[in-house]
């Protein structure tokens, strides 16, 4: 281009291109950087998603939010691990958005952060929790069953009836957000897709 003005040139922190073909090595560098640093403030804005669950979703005793501190403590006065009680504190943040399906978006969340093990927990925990309601409206309750080989049925089985299924209780004393914090941002702070295989 010659006395033309390149899309983005002279604007700092912008591509000059309007084609991803078109990009050049310096382009690239530029996003890379820009994305690590965006992608550090992960754990803030699903923070913000968790918080957005309050007042959500009526007919419950509790709302989401609560419900999701009272998944969380139970996981934690369990003595799961911290990446499992962030997982159970995490693991209905995509109400808002894909009600759903919402199990597959948390899951997809959480999944460059956690083991193979917690992300399929997580993303099959809206099949395994109908095994508490689906007959009653004439789905089959049984349908987590399908996985019943796969080696992480039972954990999957123990997430919700020990955690996910009793906690929509509102004498339930469960921990502050802020009590859970920090841990989500460790988990939110490891290298993306380390432990994932």
């Amino acid at each position: 281009m010659s006395d033309e003005i390149r899309p983005g040139a002279g604007v700092a922190n912008t591509v000059s291109f309007t084609s991803m073909a078109s990009g050049t090595r310096e382009d690239y560098e530029l996003l890379e950087r820009l994305e690590a640093e965006f992608a550090a403030g992960a754990a803030e804005r699903v923070l913000d998603q968790l918080r957005g669950l309050a007042g959500s979703l009526g007919g419950y005793q509790v709302d989401r939010l609560e419900h999701s501190l009272q998944t969380a403590t139970r996981a934690h006065l369990d003595h799961a691990d911290e990446e499992m009680v962030v997982a159970a504190l995490l693991h209905d943040i995509g109400d808002l958005l894909s009600p759903h399906n919402h199990s597959e978006l948390a899951a997809a969340v959480l999944r460059p952060y956690v083991s193979e093990e917690t992300w399929w927990i997580v993303r099959q925990h809206g099949l395994f929790q109908s095994y508490y309601y689906a007959h009653h409206h004439g789905g089959d309750r049984h349908a987590r069953d399908r996985y019943i080989d796969h080696p992480w049925y039972q954990a999957a089985v123990d997430f919700c009836h020990r955690w996910d299924q009793p906690s929509f209780d509102p004498a339930f004393q469960s921990l502050p957000l802020a009590f859970f914090e920090p841990m989500v941002r460790r988990i939110f702070a490891r290298q993306p897709f380390s432990t994932v295989a």
